[in-house]
């Protein structure tokens, strides 16, 4: 899910994108950011840390504020001050979990759930 803010803290989900289960985050986030469209920072935690992704980040003019990951051999600068700012993203997920039907994802077709999340994130951000 991609979110957007109007300022940097009033995040609201801009863009939605279901995902196999067993696909990392990374490989699907070039097609969930062309959705997205121009944003000035993308905060990612450390399952995006990958080397094309921040390359295609900073070509389209965004900066990637993504921590390293452990294994990384040389260390990766980040702004640490906005990464704090994360925890609403993941309050963000927290609020569409209020749900039941997201949190417990009865649809058995991938559509039906898609469209289950959009119904909430409209009523829950948009509405």
């Amino acid at each position: 899910m991609g979110i957007k803010g109007r300022h940097r803290w009033n995040p609201h989900p801009y863009a939605l994108m279901l995902t196999a289960g067993n696909v990392s985050d990374v490989k699907d986030a070039p097609a969930l950011l062309e959705r997205a469209g121009r944003m000035r920072y993308l905060l990612g935690d450390k399952g995006y840390d990958a080397d094309r992704l921040r390359r295609a980040l900073r070509e389209a003019g965004t900066t990637p504020v993504i921590p390293a990951r452990r294994n990384r051999k040389r260390a990766i600068r980040f702004d640490k001050d906005r990464y704090r700012g994360r925890h609403l993203i993941e309050n963000a997920f927290c609020r569409l979990k209020d749900f039941r039907r997201v949190a417990t994802r009865y649809d058995k077709l991938a559509a039906n759930f898609l469209s289950g999340v959009a119904l909430a994130t409209a009523i829950a951000f948009w509405l």
